[in-house]
């Protein structure tokens, strides 16, 4: 069996092999200090928001941290094992998320990835904000979208476009698995 993700002991080997001090960490990516001991000691797991944050510290990307090694950059075509799984081990406040990443989205300037939603996953009460723009399209299954003061359930077939700087997130309210196809860019993760 594959041993889980250590969310914390990455972060410290990152930070501590660019310099930085858990308080100066904590200072480029604007979150409290004990934020940045909590998760390296694996007191508390960081939402994508405080991960995502946190790694924008270090002008790091989360593909970057879930995923060191590097995708060919000559590569064109992926099958299902050629994906990068950015949520491996990322924690969600209800349920669980599934990220997986075509090729690198940093050398193209687009992210795209395949997002599964089980039932109850949530990318968490604190809504994602970001500068990019972003849309999908619900594959299987259904996913509440809120942005900013708007909000629906998605099914299979329908879709959504927005700036990313407005308040997001989304959830799976049903008791059966979701699936989206998305695209960032900016990339995000």
């Amino acid at each position: 069996m594959e041993n889980a993700f250590d969310v914390g002991d990455r972060l410290k080997k990152l930070r501590i092999s660019a310099g930085l001090s858990q308080r100066q960490l904590a200072v480029s990516a604007d979150v409290p200090h004990g934020q940045i001991s909590m998760i390296e000691t694996n007191r508390s797991s960081p939402s994508v928001a405080s991960l995502r944050k946190i790694l924008g510290g270090m002008n790091m990307s989360m593909a970057e941290f879930f995923e060191p090694e590097a995708v060919s950059p000559g590569q064109v075509f992926f099958g299902p094992e050629d994906l990068t799984d950015l949520s491996s081990a990322l924690p969600t406040d209800v349920g669980q998320l599934t990220l997986k990443q075509i090729g690198d989205a940093r050398a193209h300037g687009l992210q795209i990835l395949k997002e599964r939603y089980e039932p109850g996953a949530d990318t968490g009460e604190t809504m994602l904000s970001h500068p990019a723009h972003e849309g999908g399209i619900v594959i299987n299954g259904e996913v509440e979208v809120t942005v900013g003061t708007q909000s629906r359930i998605l099914r299979a077939g329908d879709s959504y476009l927005f700036n990313s700087q407005h308040p997001h997130r989304f959830r799976n309210l049903s008791d059966k698995p979701a699936e989206v196809i998305s695209a960032c860019t900016p990339p995000y993760l």
